[in-house]
């Protein structure tokens, strides 16, 4: 019995570790497996493309009846044919069209390793605003046991004549609206994880410890969303291609055999030809559309024009947020060092205000003040470590990494 204790025990305490997460979301998550069948739909639209180099092979069929039959011309004519047909030149419009494609498909795949990294830096972001809730919850709940443990004393205390009731009710108080935070917390806990969920792809009970490595320079590169854009542009740039090429020689060659067959046929309505090959060069030229063509491309190339603003603009806010990422993280660093001596002292303070209240040397305001300053120092602590992860993960981010990639 005790064996199969210990087999079953971990499952119900195993966590959920910050790296599983994401590896799971990078797969399951809805938008991201949006993005990689949109991926997948532009590989075969430039599949289709790069097709139409080929020759094309058409066969076809057909029945004509004539109740009014013309000299020299049969009742009943039934036909098949196969038609092979090959362009010799289009102006360049294939190739146009393929490398439009191409870039298309680029976007596609920068669009879905832009969805995620951005569900990868808000699984982050949830996890450790949930560890720090959890840790601020902590501090609650260590505050609420010494605030019971006093609320006791001091209703014996009353009982006995040797404590007042404002003494009772202040504590009384401050028990009931630590109770009241601590259930505020509890329903912002529950409404992160039902986010980070969603985000995920899956159910979310306890997390892991999970810590980033401190950052070094190590290259900054564009962010999958700058690249996208660009790679639009160049599949706008493509498509105006395509529209000039309608003003150069289309030529194209094809090659038909037909089989025939007749019926109603006399003196004066003779059979045709049982069978004929056609071999048809075309070409063709547009001399004049109005300016159709040259204002399609017009349009085209402002919106590359458009393109080019928003490639700036997220370029430069691409480095600003950068640059605020490294600062969040020299920030973090500091909290941290306040944090950590602030929760020394508070906690010192705290040690010692208790042994004079519980003596009757200090009062019971004393005592509380200190409490409160013991239970949110030990909450900023914890809270300023989770933060200086976060950083780390957004300066990961912003530097155009792959943020699970530096989880230690």
């Amino acid at each position: 019995m005790k064996r199969l204790l210990l087999l079953v025990i971990p499952i119900f305490i195993y966590a959920d570790s910050l790296k599983e997460l994401i590896d799971f979301a990078k797969t399951k998550n809805d938008l991201v497996v949006s993005k990689t069948l949109s991926e997948i739909s532009k590989a075969k639209e430039l599949e289709a493309r790069e097709s139409s180099y080929y020759p094309t092979l058409d066969v076809g069929a057909y029945y004509q009846r004539s109740d009014d039959r013309s000299p020299m011309q049969p009742g009943d004519t039934y036909s098949g044919f196969a038609k092979v047909g090959v362009d010799i030149y289009d102006g360049g419009k294939k190739s146009s069209l393929v490398n439009q494609a191409k870039s298309e498909l680029k976007s596609a795949t920068y669009e879905k390793g832009d969805m995620q990294k951005s569900v990868v830096l808000n699984i982050v972001q949830d996890f450790f605003t949930i560890k720090s809730l959890n840790d601020t919850l902590d501090a609650k709940n260590e505050a609420k046991k010494y605030l019971q443990a006093q609320l006791e004393r001091v209703e014996k205390f009353y009982e006995a004549d040797v404590a007042t009731k404002d003494e009772v009710d202040r504590i009384q108080a401050s028990y009931d609206t630590n109770i009241y935070e601590m259930e505020s917390i509890k329903f912002q806990i529950l409404s992160l994880k039902k986010s980070l969920e969603l985000s995920v792809g899956k159910s979310v009970e306890d997390l892991d410890d999970s810590k980033f490595m401190i950052p070094s320079e190590s290259g900054y590169e564009l962010a999958e969303n700058l690249k996208a854009l660009i790679a639009q542009k160049e599949a706008v740039v493509s498509s105006a291609r395509a529209i000039d090429s309608s003003y150069y020689p289309q030529i194209r060659v094809e090659d038909s055999y037909s089989l025939y067959e007749y019926d109603r046929t006399d003196a004066s309505h003779p059979k045709g030809a049982e069978n004929q090959n056609k071999l048809m060069l075309t070409f063709n030229m547009r001399l004049y559309d109005n300016g159709v063509m040259d204002k399609s491309k017009e349009a085209v190339m402002i919106n590359s024009e458009a393109l080019n603003s928003q490639i700036s603009y997220k370029t430069k806010e691409q480095k600003m947020l950068f640059e605020l990422a490294n600062a969040r993280i020299q920030t973090s660093q500091i909290k941290i060092q306040s944090a950590t001596s602030a929760q020394k002292a508070a906690n010192s303070a705290f040690k010692v205000i208790e042994e004079k209240y519980n003596v009757g040397i200090v009062d019971y305001v004393v005592y509380l003040d200190s409490l409160t300053s013991k239970t949110v120092a030990d909450a900023l602590y914890k809270t300023s470590l989770n933060d200086l992860e976060v950083a780390y993960a957004m300066y990961y981010y912003y530097e155009g990494k792959n943020v699970e990639e530096y989880i230690q």
